[in-house]
């Protein structure tokens, strides 16, 4: 499949086989090439939460007003963002850099987001948005439906999830194999509409 088909297959699927489970390989290359997303300067500031306890699972479920793909997904993947990444070792994200490039991006990243929590949490939006369309179209690329997810109780699942206090939840995937094709498409606005030159009007 490739990645116009991706796109053009993908859709947000509520219903899933409960009993099928991925292997440790399939998820592990999932992640990785999520894991290729980018992120502003590079700091990588997405963490994905996979919740495999199934009595923790039923418990994100009733934080979503159990919705049953949660628990019922083979995968259940919590996309999350540390929001302080830019502050932690920033030399980490470029150290195969040639020194010239480290010595004028490293000082940058703090000049970018210190001081400014709401730019802070804005590139953990984006950052953790662009993973979940990645995660989305590889897993559609692997034969696997998926259903991107805000329905939740953001605080109740990240107190569920232990995350630390400068994380934030974004945004859920759930990954599997599909028991019902997703509804057709509600309705696509007209392309003009959505697509301006240079200005609107």
């Amino acid at each position: 499949m490739n990645v116009t088909e991706a796109i053009i297959e993908r859709r947000s699927v509520k219903a899933y086989d409960s009993q099928h489970r991925m292997t440790d390989a399939e998820i592990n290359k999932l992640l990785s090439l999520a894991m290729l997303s980018p992120t502003a300067f590079n700091i990588q500031n997405w963490r994905f939460v996979l919740v495999t306890d199934p009595e923790l699972r039923q418990q994100v479920r009733a934080a979503s007003w159990d919705q049953a793909q949660v628990s019922d997904a083979s995968l259940l993947i919590v996309l999350t963002a540390d929001l302080k990444a830019w502050e932690k070792q920033p030399e980490r994200y470029w150290r195969n850099a040639p020194q010239p490039v480290q010595d004028f991006l490293i000082p940058m990243i703090g000049n970018y987001y210190r001081n400014k929590e709401q730019v802070q949490r804005d590139e953990a939006m984006r950052s953790c948005g662009m993973a979940a369309m990645t995660l989305m179209l590889a897993a559609k690329e692997m034969g696997y439906d998926t259903c991107p997810m805000d329905g939740f109780d953001f605080d109740a699942v990240a107190k569920l999830l232990n995350l630390p206090a400068d994380h934030t939840p974004v945004m859920f995937v759930v990954v599997g194999k599909a028991l019902q094709a997703a509804q057709p498409r509600g309705g696509q606005l007209d392309f003009n509409e959505v697509v301006i030159n240079n200005q609107f009007e």
